[in-house]
């Protein structure tokens, strides 16, 4: 086999970022330059459609105005409404699912797994599209479903007769928003606690039986301090997602734009609407690094929480 002319021989030292290189290339053009640009478009006063000519520096003008925003603030309390009410239960559900499925099935675990998995790695807009159908007023399954349970005599007097309206109402909008991320996420952490479980020793479990130890006993004092460090893992992924929630509220409500009173309007689809309805880029980029600031601050005071304590404290 022919040798390569020296000067085409690649050096050992050079290999590796040679070989690495694609990626810090595309890293760079996709991630990284858009971060900074950003960055420099939060102190910049600036409409695309007049060119890039057009930038005014401005200070710390965008943020002023981002913080005095009542509808960035309204955004920012429906966003961690949304995160708290469909977070909270995904991890409630999921760690005793996960060990249900964990101690039940055996050969059919797999289809199991993949059946809660598959919300998951379904496309969001027609999870979307789905739940629209579930939540119409005249003719969603819902509605359906609650009307025919009105007519039961011991339950009439808790449900509706009337069918609900839960996208146009301002009041049951985040509640159908919520329904469906807890829908599509839950069955995500199933699988992360499940992963954790198999690495849990079964000696534990036999230790704790020989010693007298319940099922309860053991889930709370073997099972649960053993699944802390992935409880942390997915709670931290759970804020992280919630802070960013953009698709499903977007694709629900009408128009993309919250619905009634901006009711579902999330933080991220408001610095959406600030950029490309508004054309004001430098607010919704100010917008975009205040919610870096609170997802950092929330995440750091998650890791916090779950820190092991010493006895001293």
């Amino acid at each position: 086999m022919p040798k390569l002319p020296t000067a085409l021989r690649l050096s050992p030292r050079w290999a590796p970022y040679v070989f690495i290189s694609p990626f810090l290339v595309l890293f760079a053009v996709f991630g990284l330059f858009p971060l900074m640009f950003s960055l420099y478009l939060a102190f910049q006063s600036w409409e695309p459609t007049n060119g890039l000519g057009a930038m005014q520096f401005v200070g710390f003008d965008n943020f002023l105005f981002a913080l005095s925003d009542d509808w960035f603030w309204k955004s920012l309390r429906n966003t961690g409404w949304l995160a708290v009410a469909s977070g909270v239960p995904q991890h409630l559900v999921a760690i005793p699912l996960a060990v249900f499925i964990h101690t039940s099935f055996k050969r059919s675990r797999n289809w199991v797994i993949g059946a809660y998995f598959l919300p998951y790695i379904t496309s969001t807009v027609a999870i979307a599209i789905m739940f629209s159908s579930l939540f119409s007023t005249d003719y969603g399954l819902l509605n359906l479903g609650l009307q025919a349970l009105a007519k039961v005599p011991v339950l009439g007097a808790w449900l509706p007769t009337e069918p609900i309206d839960w996208i146009g109402n301002a009041s049951n909008i985040k509640p159908a928003v919520a329904t469906i991320v807890f829908w599509r996420y839950v069955g995500f952490n199933v699988v992360l606690y499940l992963a954790a479980l198999q690495t849990i020793p079964a000696d534990l479990y036999e230790a704790a039986t020989m010693d007298g130890a319940g099922k309860l006993q053991q889930f709370f004092f073997i099972t649960l301090p053993s699944l802390r460090p992935m409880i942390f893992f997915g709670v931290t992924l759970s804020v992280i997602g919630g802070l960013q929630l953009f698709e499903e509220p977007f694709i629900l409500t009408p128009n993309g734009r919250g619905g009634s009173d901006q009711a579902g309007m999330t933080t991220a689809m408001y610095l959406y609407r600030m950029a490309f309805d508004f054309n004001d880029f430098g607010a919704a980029s100010a917008m975009s690094w205040l919610l870096f600031v609170v997802v950092v601050l929330l995440t750091w005071l998650t890791n916090r929480a779950f820190q092991p304590r010493s006895s001293g404290q």
